[in-house]
């Protein structure tokens, strides 16, 4: 693969998750459903882990992870190495355990969710924030929300991945 093709292979993923970010951020945050609200970019790097593998995705991930840290108050840093590891993650997952489909990102995205809630969750049971049963029952309506836009985010990558260039092998 050339650096061209790299850099427009790259730039199409990114572009393509310019709308992803807006809804999140600009459209469903300020409608939660239920008192939750769904998160989106850890959909995105589900779906390119999936379709790309576990380096791209963790490379897409570590991206997504500076833009969901800009977003997100909390731990600066924390989602930057999350996310690369989640795509690192999935990626694997899909490509050696599952199939690299929309059955695959929808398995991965219910246990990405899961693990980025149960983290969350363990921390702040630390922190003794909230009784377990009230986190549990918000953990997962987020998941389910977030899961309802599966069957979107995933074929906007899908579109992207098959019209991108692909790595040649020799």
């Amino acid at each position: 693969m050339t650096t061209k093709d790299f850099t427009v292979k790259w730039l199409a993923y990114t572009l393509a998750l310019l709308p992803v970010w807006l809804m999140e951020c600009f459209l469903l945050s300020r409608y939660p459903l239920f008192g939750v609200k769904p998160m989106l970019l850890p959909l995105a790097v589900v779906a390119v882990a999936t379709l790309e593998g576990g380096a791209a995705g963790a490379g897409f991930g570590l991206g997504v992870g500076f833009l969901f840290d800009a977003m997100i108050p909390g731990v600066p840093g924390l989602p930057i190495l999350l996310l690369a590891l989640l795509g690192l993650g999935v990626g694997l997952l899909a490509q050696y355990a599952l199939r690299q489909d929309f059955v695959g990102c929808l398995l991965c995205s219910m246990l990405a969710l899961a693990a980025l809630d149960a983290l969350r969750i363990a921390f702040r049971l630390f922190t003794g924030a909230a009784p377990l049963g009230a986190m549990l029952t918000l953990a997962g309506k987020e998941i389910g929300w977030s899961l309802c836009f599966v069957p979107f985010v995933y074929p906007l990558f899908l579109w992207v991945y098959h019209r991108v260039p692909k790595a040649t092998v020799l």
